[in-house]
């Protein structure tokens, strides 16, 4: 880094100038001032200014995972990029309170004001979940209209570059296809398991049919739900099955993927797979996050409009619900505490594949 010749001023270093000078109100220009205009206004450039830090985070992540081979390195870098964007994304959810200080007729002074703009025009928003690998295909539209047609020419580019783009589901999903602990050779370890879950949804099975609290109906509920677990651990041992809920649009990652991720979950405890259990961990914990921040937004939508039509055109709050319940992208990722089982019932791994997953040193200090 070269040395700075001339010393900073702190106004100039930040651009203050241009900043401070950027709310501009229109209700001002009509003559009759909305005092929180200036607010809603401030409230979402700094959205817009913490999403452009996530950007920055995350391309920094999908950076690392863009590689025929990932380090152990890249991982625990990835994951404190991953950490300093979810403290952000708690920054954004908690930004809602301060909005809501607005009332509704607060909003109604300068609401029309804002036709037709609106949020869903946010450009930095969909090249977000576009990075993260938000299936075009699931999204939730209005209008029949492809999402990007509501944004100016040169703002679709940009969405469509990041749309074509790898994403770090798409990256993340190659990186557990990779995994090389997938292959025990001597050691069957899906079958092992496969017998400590079978022993498991037996009990399970059995627990709801003995017990007496549940009338019969609450029982055939039940055994209902318990059919659906086992079906989906019939796709976790076969291929075919598990390929047909892709098609289905039931399931995303692929099958090898998803053996992978589960390994990882099940023995997390293995030194080596510590990190890469912390990653999947946040990148459940980032979309979490971001389908919270949704549905706060759905919810202070309908405080504020009601049923009304939004801004842009869009069925207001219920739109937002929609995208809070459709736009998950890490599901498959949450989803796989349906598989785990007890530590105690957990295939005992040979000592040469520990040695494999840990950090191991002889006598002579060799590994």
């Amino acid at each position: 880094m070269k040395k700075q010749n001339s010393p900073q001023y702190y106004h100039d270093y930040l651009k203050l100038d241009s900043i401070l000078d950027s709310q501009y109100l229109l209700s001002k220009e009509l003559g009759v001032e909305a005092h929180d205009e200036m607010l809603f206004i401030i409230i979402h450039q700094v959205y817009e200014l913490w999403f452009k830090q996530i950007l920055y985070e995350l391309d920094s992540v999908i950076t690392a995972f863009d590689k025929g081979t990932v380090n152990e390195s890249h991982i625990g870098i990835a994951i404190s990029r991953l950490d300093r964007i979810i403290e952000i994304q708690k920054i954004l959810i908690d930004q809602i309170h301060v909005l809501e200080t607005m009332t509704p007729m607060d909003f109604l002074d300068f609401r029309d004001l804002l036709n037709p703009a609106s949020g869903f025009q946010s450009v930095q928003f969909r090249v977000l979940e576009n990075k993260l690998g938000l299936d075009k295909s699931s999204r939730f539209t209005y209008g029949s209209r492809n999402y990007k047609s509501h944004v100016r020419k040169d703002h679709r580019e940009n969405i469509q570059k990041a749309e074509e783009s790898p994403s770090l589901f798409n990256l993340l999903e190659k990186w557990l296809e990779r995994t090389p602990f997938l292959e025990f050779k001597d050691f069957k370890f899906w079958e092992q398991y496969r017998s400590a879950v079978d022993e498991m949804l037996a009990n399970d099975k059995g627990l709801i049919e003995k017990n007496e609290r549940l009338s019969e109906d609450e029982k055939q509920i039940q055994l209902k739900e318990y059919a659906g677990t086992e079906k989906k651990f019939d796709a976790l041992f076969d291929q075919d099955k598990h390929n047909a809920l892709i098609e289905k649009k039931e399931h995303r990652l692929s099958y090898k993927a998803t053996q992978a991720a589960l390994l990882i979950l099940l023995y997390r405890d293995q030194p080596i797979l510590h990190n890469p259990y912390k990653l999947i961990n946040r990148l459940v914990d980032v979309d979490e996050l971001l389908t919270t921040w949704r549905y706060r937004h759905a919810l202070m939508v309908s405080r504020m409009i009601g049923r009304k039509i939004g801004t842009g055109g869009s069925t207001g709050s219920e739109y937002l619900k929609k995208t809070a319940e459709r736009h998950r992208v890490f599901e498959d990722l949450a989803n796989l505490t349906t598989f785990l089982i007890p530590r105690s019932a957990l295939p005992k791994l040979p000592d040469h594949i520990v040695r494999n997953l840990g950090f191991y040193y002889d006598s002579r200090g060799n590994k």
